[in-house]
Order: C-alpha cells, then sequence, then structure tokens
C-alpha cells in the first residue's frame, strides 16, 4: 500500500507540472482536486491495467518498434480523465494525441526521478 501512495503522490506532482507546462492540458473543477482524482486513476490503471495490455500487445508493440506502447500510454490517459471527470466530477482534461505524448514523457521522467528519491 505505501508503494501505491508514493507513485500516486509521484504522478500527482508529474501532472501537476503537466498542467502547468503543456497548454493541451486544461483542469475542470478545483485544480488539487482534480489532479489528486486524475493521479488516482493513472496510478490504479497503471498498477492493475497496464501489465496485463503490455503482455498482451507486445507482439504488436514489436512489430511498430514500440510506437503502439505510446498508443497505449494515450489511451491510459484518456481513460483516467475519463474516469475522474465521471466519477468525481472534476479532472484533468487531456489534449491532442501529440500534447498527451508529450505529456506522458514528462510524467515518466518526473514521476522517475521523484520515485528515485523517495526510494521506489
Amino acid at each position: 500500500m505505501t508503494r501505491f501512495l508514493g507513485r500516486w503522490f509521484s504522478l500527482a506532482i508529474a501532472v501537476a507540472i503537466v498542467v502547468a507546462l503543456i497548454p493541451g492540458f486544461s483542469v475542470v473543477g478545483d485544480k488539487l482536486w482534480a489532479i489528486a482524482g486524475f493521479s488516482l486513476f493513472m496510478a490504479l490503471i497503471n498498477a492493475w491495467v497496464k501489465p496485463l495490455v503490455k503482455v498482451l500487445s507486445l507482439p504488436l508493440t514489436i512489430l511498430t518498434f514500440g510506437i503502439f506502447s505510446l498508443v497505449l500510454t494515450v489511451a491510459f490517459m484518456r481513460l483516467a480523465s475519463w474516469l475522474a471527470l465521471s466519477v468525481f466530477g472534476t479532472g484533468v482534461v487531456v489534449g491532442s494525441f501529440w500534447w498527451s505524448v508529450l505529456a506522458s514523457a514528462i510524467i515518466a521522467a518526473v514521476s522517475g526521478i521523484i520515485n528515485s528519491i523517495i526510494g521506489e
């Protein structure tokens, strides 16, 4: 449970940076709760859904030289956005595909740095 909370925390900080930097992302509702809700669903998807989908899509990812992995990441971001907006009524609205690709790179870098600092 502590590991999940650490990942949620690092994702929340990374998403806050993305919302501040990328014009394709906007917040609906209270900024703190929107980022927390979106990050919660991103952490849940990354913990439970993403490993299974990555294994199932491995042949397609190999055939496309990893580009399909970007498509999966963007799809998971949109799913987290939709879930946060549906469940909590507040969340982060994901921009276009290319803004999402840039955001996923920033989120991966920032959360990786934070996870290494906190010892995840």
